[in-house]
């Protein structure tokens, strides 16, 4: 069997990185199902107890999501508009004994290419803030996964937290999954978006994003420059083309085909721009 250790301070938790690898773990509600029948030999490093890396703050410029929030932290927290996305998306990872456990963080570090909370976090331009003994850096999400199960974390670093810059304008967002059934699983396909109103009622930006169609989720970008300055409303829907989710890679697996993926990845990016476009 493995070692394991639970510090108590961030410090020390960049220490024993710094010293030797160790499998990083906090809520392990992916670990621990992936090794049932399986002798547990990991060297563990259980992040539980930072307690100063759970929470989610705000500065003048951002909101941060603390390394060990979980998914129930998220739906519980009273936050701008913009949010919705995620926690709609929070609710879909799993039951409630996952959400309780499960961290956001977590969430991007196991780097599924179907993990729910992905494509909210990079429709809000998230950025991922890695420490160790050397230092803080900051990457976006989308240079932090950069394939299936692989992220840019180095061994000697922890993912201490998220920063979500706030808009430039008044924002909305949400998020829509496909499943064979309604509750606990595997996405075949999910949207999720944010749009910026600017004082003219037309769109000051766009972020989009789609998860379970490529290696690692996929933001629009096209499609965003497509949106930009038209006016909000439920014609929104008719912007998305065939030709924007041609950059998508999907498979042929249990869940669905490449080729469902691709018709079911356009409609839901419609029904979201329509319901964003639709809102108060």
């Amino acid at each position: 069997m493995g070692g394991y250790l639970r510090p108590g301070a961030v410090q020390d938790a960049l220490e024993a990185l710094d010293r030797r690898g160790l499998t990083i773990v906090s809520g392990g509600t992916d670990f621990y199902p992936a090794r049932v029948g399986q002798p547990l030999d990991d060297d563990i490093l259980d992040i539980s107890g930072l307690a100063e890396l759970r929470g989610i703050t705000e500065t003048d410029s951002h909101h941060v999501i603390g390394a060990i929030t979980t998914w129930t932290d998220v739906i519980r927290a009273s936050l701008p508009p913009y949010f919705d996305g995620l926690k709609l998306a929070a609710r879909e990872v799993g039951g409630l004994q996952i959400q309780n456990a499960g961290t956001v963080c977590g969430n991007i570090c196991n780097a599924s290419p179907a993990a729910d909370g992905v494509p909210p976090l990079l429709a809000l331009d998230a950025r991922v803030e890695l420490s160790s003994r050397n230092g803080v850096r900051s990457l976006p999400l989308t240079e932090f996964i950069i394939g299936n199960r692989k992220t840019a974390r180095r061994p000697d670093e922890l993912v201490t937290g998220l920063t979500i810059p706030k808009p430039a304008n008044p924002a909305m967002s949400g998020f829509l999954k496909l499943g064979a059934r309604r509750y606990l699983v595997i996405s075949i396909v999910m949207v999720a978006g944010v749009l910026e109103r600017a004082p003219d009622g037309t769109v000051a930006a766009a972020r989009l994003a789609v998860g379970s169609c490529s290696e690692v989720a996929r933001r629009m970008l096209g499609l965003e420059r497509v949106l930009a300055g038209r006016p909000i409303g439920p014609e929104l829907g008719s912007a998305a083309m065939e030709e924007h989710v041609e950059l998508l890679a999907p498979i042929d697996d249990v869940r669905g085909t490449a080729e469902y993926r691709q018709e079911a990845a356009l409609t839901l990016v419609r029904r979201l721009l329509r319901a964003l476009g639709s809102a108060p």
